[in-house]
């Protein structure tokens, strides 16, 4: 059973938040492990299987960003069960364009950063970080509309978009962590993961 069944909701990406969370709670009242205390010890745990699986669900699909890395790694036929994403390739165009960042980042990391080489990547930190929000803003919005209104012969389309969209999020994301480490300052508002 898929996060989007576990809610008798349909594959989307636009969903509403405040119908989610209602149904949630009806769930994991009903699976709550703390009402199946006195059954047998094999439906106990079926009892806490549902209710895990009601919690993964939630938090996967109660972020639209997570809620399209899911749906995408499910119509992949990919594996689904949290934890098990694998990060996509960056675009090929964008690594090209991060280039010249890149070789500042080896540079900074080899020496000591002067005040000019810190305002630049600073420069470029801040840049990146407003090019990751406006991916967040594009799965969010036009890309999951896209995909909730394309047809089948729409999909395969709406899909690469999704992806590439993920996979620019991610990488940039990466690189704006590893230009707060050359800084020696956090990156903030930005979750990322190492490859």
């Amino acid at each position: 059973m898929n996060f989007f069944e576990v809610f008798e909701l349909p594959r989307r990406l636009v969903v509403d938040g405040d119908e989610l969370q209602r149904r949630f709670y009806a769930l994991a009242r009903r699976t709550h492990p703390d009402f199946h205390q006195a059954a047998a010890p094999a439906e106990r745990a079926a009892a806490e299987e549902r209710a895990a699986l009601v919690n993964a669900a939630y938090r996967t699909l109660r972020d639209p960003v997570a809620r399209a890395d899911y749906l995408v790694r499910l119509e992949e036929g990919r594996a689904t069960r949290e934890g098990a994403g694998s990060r996509p390739p960056a675009p090929p165009a964008l690594l090209a364009e991060m280039f010249e960042i890149q070789e500042a980042l080896a540079e900074a990391k080899a020496g000591v950063i002067d005040e000019g080489a810190r305002a630049t990547l600073g420069e470029q930190r801040q840049a990146l970080l407003e090019r990751h929000a406006a991916e967040e803003a594009r799965l969010r919005g036009p890309l999951a509309e896209r995909w909730d209104a394309a047809g089948e012969a729409e999909r395969p389309a709406a899909l690469a978009a999704l992806k590439e969209a993920l996979a620019t999020r991610a990488y940039l994301g990466t690189v704006i962590a590893d230009l707060a480490e050359a800084l020696g300052e956090e990156a903030p508002g930005v979750a990322h993961h190492r490859h």
